[in-house]
């Protein structure tokens, strides 16, 4: 009997569905790569941070192995919300479609006590987070695959502290809701039922956002009556691009462009800030991410011009406290520093790049990815300038994989023979490691890992 002829679009949607099980998506993902494979021109661009299902994008991971691939990446990382969920299922698929992988968590901590428990000098400020004074955005990253229940558990209670505030908040979404005559939110339907959370996905601002958006758009119908009803009745009156896109009746990305427009304009009038059992301190999830073997990152903004996005206002944030800042990351035991290369000035990251040199503080990029209107491709990294952070990706890939395999193997691991070069030197021997792994054999690195724990990839 004849075979049926392969539905490629059957088998998008199958890797897609934010809906089957990891198994269904990286089956189909199988018998799409075995059909057509995935494989963008080569870019010389990676991406550390994708958000996928396990907490707010488009994207499961399986999908968002395939777009990398599809995009050229060499390297593809997922970074989700308080949750490492989406780590197995990112690594079989970008296995499945030879892009790198790396993996890891971003979450919220809080800088309370400095040097002798005095609050730090810049406590009492905006740092890296638009909502909260004094509570920063960082990152987990390089997590050894037998490592990631450990970080689960570590999160569990985050998830479940974040859950509770955001229910609260839904209250008072639905409040403003039916003011205006749309219908409220029920939390566990319109909010928890959005998100991944029954598999150890988290819960955040965007799944609460997009339900709203969803009742607004439900209330005022598109088009012009929906801009209309935004600033007569809703109070979020807008102008330029943003009215356009959400003017645009056909804008097949009408729910992520007005969640967009929400958080920036909305979301301070329901806002709760978090408490402590949502945002641990920043030494104690450092020390874990360390115990771990794990890269602890700083995840660095920069005062904001226009947000690309549309989902943060113009305004401040740690460029007139960096160097005390920078002095608390190396006190506080931070190995690295996130930033993203098309967000900020080429003054700003001029100085954050003198800054991480200067503490010894590796360099990661990447650009933070949850809606479609987004691009996997990030340019900048082309450019002669930034060819370390090139060579921090593969060094990452390097870190997880070999020391999934041998604890001592991690590139900041007091047991690695290498410890005591300086860190340029074993980044560079780490990313000539991390080019030379199979990225379609995950669990194959013996020969990588003998070679560099000999030497073999030093200068």
């Amino acid at each position: 009997m004849a075979r049926s002829p392969i539905d490629g679009e059957e088998l998008r949607r199958r890797v897609g569905d934010a809906g089957s099980s990891r198994e269904d998506r990286l089956e189909a993902l199988t018998d799409l790569v075995s059909a057509v494979p995935p494989r963008g021109a080569p870019s010389g661009e990676s991406n550390n941070h994708v958000h996928t299902i396990y907490s707010f994008s488009p994207y499961s991971p399986s999908m968002a192995a395939l777009r990398a691939a599809e995009a050229g990446l060499e390297v593809a990382g997922s970074v989700d919300h308080d949750s490492i969920a989406a780590a197995r299922e990112m690594t079989a698929a970008c296995a499945l479609v030879g892009v790198g992988c790396v993996t890891g968590c971003e979450l919220r901590v809080a800088f309370r006590g400095g040097p002798g428990g005095r609050p730090f000098p810049f406590s009492d400020r905006k740092i890296n987070n638009p909502d909260s004074r004094g509570i920063v955005y960082m990152t987990i990253q390089g997590v050894p695959a037998g490592r990631a229940g450990e970080l689960a558990a570590f999160l569990e209670p985050i998830r479940k502290a974040r859950r509770g505030r955001t229910a609260r908040m839904a209250a008072a979404a639905s409040s403003a809701l039916r003011d205006v005559g749309a219908e409220g939110l029920d939390f566990e339907l319109d909010v928890a039922g959005r998100s991944k959370a029954a598999e150890g996905g988290g819960i955040t601002e965007r799944h609460l956002l997009a339900a709203v958006a969803e009742k607004l758009i439900g209330r005022y119908g598109r088009g012009a009556s929906l801009l209309g009803g935004l600033g007569r009745g809703f109070g979020v009156a807008l102008s330029g691009r943003l009215a356009s896109l959400i003017g645009d009746a056909s804008n097949p990305m009408l729910v992520y462009d007005l969640l967009g427009v929400l958080k920036s304009a909305f979301l301070e009038r329901i806002f709760e800030q978090p408490g402590d059992g949502e945002c641990p301190d920043a030494a104690e999830a450092v020390a874990f991410a360390r115990s771990i073997g794990a890269i602890p990152a700083y995840a660095y903004l920069g005062d904001v011009g226009e947000s690309p996005t549309g989902d943060k206002k113009a305004e401040k944030f740690e460029d007139d406290f960096i160097v005390p800042l920078f002095d608390a990351l190396q006190a506080t035991g931070f190995l690295a520093v996130a930033y993203m290369p098309p967000r900020n000035t080429a003054a700003q990251l001029e100085r954050v790049r003198e800054l991480c040199e200067e503490r010894g503080l590796m360099q990661i990029s990447g650009v933070d990815i949850n809606s479609p209107r987004q691009s996997f491709n990030c340019p900048e990294l082309r450019r002669p300038e930034f060819a370390n952070l090139r060579g921090a990706t593969w060094a990452l890939v390097a870190h997880e994989r070999l020391s999934s395999a041998d604890p001592g193997a991690g590139l900041f691991s007091g047991a690695n023979p290498l410890a005591a070069m300086p860190l340029a030197e074993r980044l560079e021997a780490y990313a000539r490691a991390g080019r030379s792994l199979d990225p379609g054999r995950p669990d194959e690195v013996g020969d990588v890992l003998d070679g560099l724990m000999k030497g073999r990839y030093t200068r």
